[in-house]
């Protein structure tokens, strides 16, 4: 083998042809200059030593032996090598650099160590600094290149035997080259020094006396130097060698106390030194020793500090290593030892993190967005008063950065599949952005949370009384609330459009949770609108995509407790039914405990479970109570995520698989299952009998249906459409109906039948159900007599509104038959006080008033309308003055049925009204009362009194009937009452004056009116015995009363004025002509006639002036309206339009007409002309014009026009 190596190595050099004993390499000899090759033995060529040992053809054994010949020359003859290698400095470098490429890449450890003495020799010889400085440099590189220890053995060893031979080196190496960190990159180096300096702080400590020195101190020395440059590397190596195990390596610097002077060196300017302390702290910040030597809370303000220093500088990786730090500190302390000792050092702490969080860099706002997530604990946040303002300032500002994040504009243009994944990454990118952000709002629900027990958290203490409670638990609770409310939930909702994370779920729904114990006075509102935002879907989506089986369990509960809750609050403070007692809340909370967490199924399947007809068993029915509630509470607001159709055929099965197994669901699944039954159930579709069957017996063991009911129109269509219940429950399902239903016909009932407004959707469902089935009112007016007065009041106002629109439904012999029983029935058993009966009575008798009203037309009164007279004028009988609300719709009742019927009926109708003896006493009453001081009678009930008296002695007078109690009348109060009128009492004045008209019509004759004098009379002068019962003092005073009721130009008073006006002249033309004449020719009247005429053009067409003019033309009454001036009128009303005029009014102007032609005031031929073409138009106009209604309630009073004005 020696033999072998030799042969071949003298191969590698061989001697030439001129110059055998030199070793040369033939290949490249030729070309090398005579001065490289060496003089003296062995005879070496310098120049083929340099081509040769980097070729890669050459054997390493012959390397070796040119590079031990090298050696040998080198030692043997150094200034002779070295003055040749002198001669050109690049010569050296590059030597030098083929050797340690040689030495980097052999594995050879003899060839190795040649090397390393051959650049030893060469660098100590040639004591030239550019190729020392080479050497280092490339030894640099290598260090940086290899990732192991064991790979850069030969380097460290050419190192160190380099700073052997020059000890000056040293610190250049360590100053220039930074050779200590590059060192620690290794774990086995950073392990042996450790060690070591373990091994000499014991060695310390237990001798007593100072000897070697420690890494971590000799690190602690340059840390505390004042060159910046060594405390950079001084962090660096700390760095890098907690890099390898903070937990094995790190105590030793923490008792070195170095975190102390790295938070000192965070308020240095230098931005390399803060980001060198910083990553030297985040390593150190692994150890437990690091916070129980209580060291973060001698640094945090000095992190703090730094933080708000470097966010004012121009770098995003400073920012980003410090609020690194920061969350690191907040997120590892230990609760026992408190951060922040002070409110203000956790005010400038949060402003800092608001700062950071609101740095348009993204990579910063997230690392803010963790931070803030650790600072927002209760023990960071304990220091008093806790500052509630500066946490909402953060938390806006962090929703509000994740807001503007969420609502950058995606490019979803097609560019292929890179922008597809580009796309992907955005969204991932936003979805863990949100997803820190909830985590970081979460955190500060539980804060609110614990914050709940703390006396002293509650508000701040400091704050003056007068001030506002901004500053408090309860108004941060709120904000919490609405914040969610306002960004979360919209941010979150905006993702799911892209994306859905089950992580941030878990936390989106965590949160939602928590907001029903933070603000439980809101829980209700929050709750509902919840609901109505699909939540109740969006949950269940949730639990079936990701929750089936046993994956996702802590997202599958959090989704539990979350329905838990918002099926509690639902259902605790429900919206259209009635709370559930005490005890059924607990069995439906227990049941939604154990029955929410086994649903992960989706809507479809759920439908298939519940209309299983095989054997259910009690876990499973539990699941099916389950899923009716969560459908039921969804439904309820207005959130259909299932198929009606399905679910409708669902609930029967469900209601059938009960009733076969013989159980009974709770009252509360009930009312879920019977209100989805009914919102389901479509128009064409019906209920098996077997089904309603089924329900009748479910409700047949309800103590009572308010217990199950829930307020819908459709509920109450289920309960009404079939027979079988609505016999049994129809009146109290109504009951309920009525006491929930919020919608009023209290302003619909008075407009009239040409704008009537659209219904609400409620009365106008009810209103459909009662034309399909009219026997239901029946129903109604039953709730009318016996409901409280609340309910009966919105009974009768639905009733009438519904009357009035639907004309066509012919309803009135079916109320009017119901309720003369119900009058029979109460006139029975309270038959001396009627109006203790029931309190309800009014509104019954105001609805009888009211179908009474809609037969305009005239019809016989048959045997039940007599019946019904009888019965009312019996009860009127019964009434004290003072039952005003029982007395005036019987007035009411009995004035129309006098008034809306045939000469005939009238005549018959006024025969039993007379026949009450009880009844005409109470008018008698009743009328005192008009003038009695102090008297309380409504004005409206006294109105109806004079009316319904008018009426009586009219129909007695005409049909000569038989009187059985005669009714007494003051006659000088009737006249003073009508000269000192009540106040607002137009409609009072107009029926008295219909009374007194009836009166002198009769000429004070009637049998059933005895006039009488109020108290001693004096005896009545010569010229009054004509005018008897009058007196010529009193006609002037009623003339005078007359003049000025028709100065007040209400058109109802003023036709009864001229009514009076008109008997009052006949009684006296009658009895005195004179005296007649002398009143109509008072010059008052033509004042009274021009008042009515002021207002110009066609004025005078209204049929009381027409009527007052007809009555001054009959009497001559020439100063009053001259012959001139009937001619204006003649010609004004030939160019009217006749066609716009009532009936009324082309009676009262044919009167006129009728009346200038009887007295002869046609000799002009220009009034004759125009009567004549008067007298064409009449019969056309007349014909064309629709009646008008006669009958009114005027101020809750029955009102005839005809008989006011006739």
């Amino acid at each position: 083998m020696a033999v072998s190596e030799a042969a071949a190595a003298a191969g590698a050099l061989a001697p030439g042809r001129d110059e055998e004993a030199a070793l040369v390499f033939e290949r490249a000899h030729y070309r090398h200059d005579p001065r490289w090759l060496l003089p003296v033995p062995p005879r070496l060529c310098l120049a083929c030593v340099l081509e040769l040992l980097p070729e890669p053809g050459v054997s390493l054994v012959r390397k070796k032996h040119v590079l031990s010949c090298f050696q040998d020359v080198l030692v043997r003859h150094t200034s002779l090598v070295m003055q040749l290698m002198a001669q050109d400095q690049r010569v050296c470098i590059h030597f030098i650099n083929m050797l340690f490429e040689l030495l980097r890449s052999v594995e050879d450890g003899s060839i190795a160590d040649l090397c390393i003495e051959v650049l030893i020799q060469l660098t100590t010889q040639l004591k030239l600094e550019q190729t020392i400085h080479c050497l280092l440099d490339e030894c640099h590189k290598e260090l940086c290149n290899v990732p192991s220890m064991r790979g850069s053995l030969a380097t460290l060893t050419l190192l160190g035997k380099l700073v052997d031979a020059i000890p000056t080196l040293a610190d250049k190496l360590v100053m220039e080259h930074g050779l200590l960190r590059q060192l620690l990159k290794y774990d086995l180096f950073v392990s042996m020094i450790m060690n070591k300096s373990a091994l000499v702080e014991s060695t310390d400590s237990a001798e007593g006396s100072p000897g070697e020195t420690s890494l971590p101190l000799v690190l602690k020395k340059l840390l505390l130097s004042r060159d910046e440059i060594l405390q950079v590397a001084s962090a660096h190596c700390i760095t890098a060698v907690l890099v390898h195990s903070p937990a094995k390596h790190a105590p030793a610097f923490i008792h070195a106390d170095i975190p102390e002077f790295l938070f000192e060196h965070l308020s240095s300017s230098s931005e390399v030194l803060v980001w060198s302390s910083y990553s030297c702290l985040i390593l150190l910040a692994e150890e437990p020793l690091f916070f129980s030597k209580c060291h973060t809370v001698y640094g945090i303000e000095s992190v703090v500090r730094s933080l708000q220093g470097s966010l004012r500088m121009n770098n995003t990786e400073l920012h980003k290593q410090g609020l690194l730090l920061f969350a690191e500190i907040l997120t590892r302390q230990p609760e026992e030892i408190k951060l922040f000792t002070s409110s203000a050092m956790c005010r400038d702490a949060s402003r800092a993190l608001q700062e950071a969080v609101s740095s348009p860099v993204l990579e910063v706002a997230a690392e803010a967005v963790k931070a803030i997530s650790a600072f927002l604990r209760k023990d960071h946040q304990s220091a008093p008063p806790v500052q509630y303002g500066e946490l909402r300032a953060l938390l806006e500002a962090m929703l509000n950065r994740c807001a503007d994040f969420s609502q950058t504009p995606l490019n979803r243009r097609s560019l292929g599949h890179a922008s597809s994944r580009d796309l992907e990454k955005t969204i991932l990118r936003r979805g863990k952005f949100l997803l820190s952000a909830l985590e970081g709002f979460r955190n500060a629900c539980r804060l609110a949370v614990e914050f709940q027990s703390e006396p002293s958290a509650q508000e701040n203490p400091f704050t003056a009384p007068s001030a506002e409670k901004e500053d408090t638990l309860e108004a941060f609770s709120e904000f919490l609330l609405s914040t969610c409310d306002s960004l979360c939930i919209p941010m979150v909702m905006k993702h799911l459009e892209q994306a859905t994370h089950p992580a941030l779920m878990e936390v989106f729904l965590s949160i939602l949770h928590s907001l029903f114990v933070i603000v439980p006075h809101m829980k209700e509102k929050f709750s509902k609108k919840l609901a109505a935002s699909s939540f109740i879907r969006l949950t269940l989506e949730l639990k079936a995509r990701f929750c089936s089986g046993l994956s996702h369990s802590a997202l599958n509960q959090v989704c539990s407790s979350f329905l838990y809750y918002l099926c509690i609050s639902l259902l605790s403070t429900p919206e259209k039914t009635g709370p559930p007692s005490q005890e059924e809340l607990s069995a439906v909370s227990e049941l939604l405990q154990h029955g929410l967490p086994q649903i992960s199924s989706r809507s479809p399947e759920s439908l298939d479970f519940l209309s299983d007809c095989q054997y259910v068993e009690g876990s499973a029915r539990q699941r099916q109570y389950c899923i009716l509630l969560l459908f039921y509470l969804a439904y309820i607001h207005e959130d259909r995520f299932v198929s009606e159709a399905e679910l409708f055929v669902a609930v029967q099965n469900f209601f059938l698989s009960l009733q076969n197994q013989g159980e009974r669901p709770p009252l509360v699944v009930f009312r879920a299952s019977i209100y989805l039954l009914a919102v389901c159930q479509d128009k064409d579709d019906a209920l098996d009998e077997a089904v309603v069957s089924a329900i009748r017996k479910f409700l047949e063991g309800i103590p009572d249906l308010h217990l199950i009911y829930t307020h819908h129109p459709l509920l109450l269509r289920l309960f009404l459409l079939y027979p079988e219940l609505m016999s049994r429950f129809g009146h109290r399902v109504l009951e309920l109906w009525f006491s929930w239903e919020e919608s009023s016909c209290e302003d619909l009932d008075a407009v009239p039948s040409a704008g009537q407004p659209t219904l609400p959707a409620s009365l106008a469902a009810l209103f459909h159900i009662l034309r399909s089935s009219p026997s239901i009112l029946l129903i109604l007016l039953d709730l009318i007599y016996s409901s409280p007065v609340d309910i009966a009041h919105k009974v009768l106002m639905v009733l009438r509104t519904f009357l009035r629109r639907n004309e066509d439904v012919q309803v009135g012999g079916l109320i009017r038959g119901h309720f003369l029983l119900i009058l029979q029935h109460l006139l029975v058993e309270h038959g001396a006080f009627p109006s203790e009966a029931s309190g309800n009575l009014p509104l019954l008798l105001s609805l009888l008033s009211l179908v009474q009203l809609r037969n305009e037309s005239e019809r016989e009164l048959d045997s039940m309308a007599m019946k019904l007279l009888h019965q009312v004028s019996k009860l009127c009988g019964k009434c004290s003055p003072t039952d005003v609300d029982i007395l005036q719709p019987s007035f009411n009742f009995l004035y129309w049925s006098l008034h809306q019927t045939t000469p005939g009926s009238q005549k018959r109708a006024a025969a039993v009204l007379l026949s009450s003896t009880a009844l005409i006493e109470l008018l008698e009453k009743m009328l005192a009362l008009t003038w009695t001081k102090g008297g309380s009678l409504r004005t409206s009930l006294l109105s109806s009194a004079w009316l319904l008296t008018a009426s009586f002695s009219a129909q007695q007078h005409d049909g000569s009937l038989q009187v059985h109690q005669t009714l007494s009348v003051e006659l000088d109060q009737v006249l003073k009452a009508l000269s000192f009128p009540k106040k607002k009492a137009a409609l009072l004045s107009a029926a008295i004056l219909c009374f007194l008209r009836t009166a002198l019509q009769q000429n004070f004759s009637s049998a059933l009116v005895v006039l009488v004098p109020s108290g001693a009379q004096p005896p009545p002068a010569p010229e009054d015995t004509l005018l008897a019962p009058l007196g010529t003092s009193q006609v002037l005073s009623l003339v005078i009363g007359l003049q000025n009721l028709l100065v007040q130009k209400d058109p109802l008073l003023s036709h009864a004025c001229v009514g009076c006006l008109e008997a009052l002249l006949d009684y006296l033309h009658a009895r005195s002509p004179d005296i007649a004449l002398h009143v109509a020719s008072q010059p008052w009247n033509r004042f009274l006639l021009f008042t009515f005429l002021d207002a110009g053009g066609s004025s005078f067409l209204r049929p009381e002036i027409l009527r007052l003019m007809t009555l001054f033309v009959r009497f001559q009454s020439r100063s009053i309206l001259s012959l001139e001036e009937v001619g204006l009128v003649l010609r004004s009303a030939a160019l009217a339009d006749l066609s716009t005029l009532s009936n009324s009014t082309l009676r009262a102007l044919r009167g006129f007409f009728l009346q200038v032609q009887s007295m002869g005031l046609l000799a002009d031929n220009s009034i004759a002309q125009t009567l004549q073409v008067l007298e064409g138009l009449f019969p056309r106009v007349s014909s064309a014009q629709p009646p008008l209604q006669d009958m009114l309630c005027l101020e809750g009073v029955a009102v005839s026009l005809s008989h006011i004005r006739d």
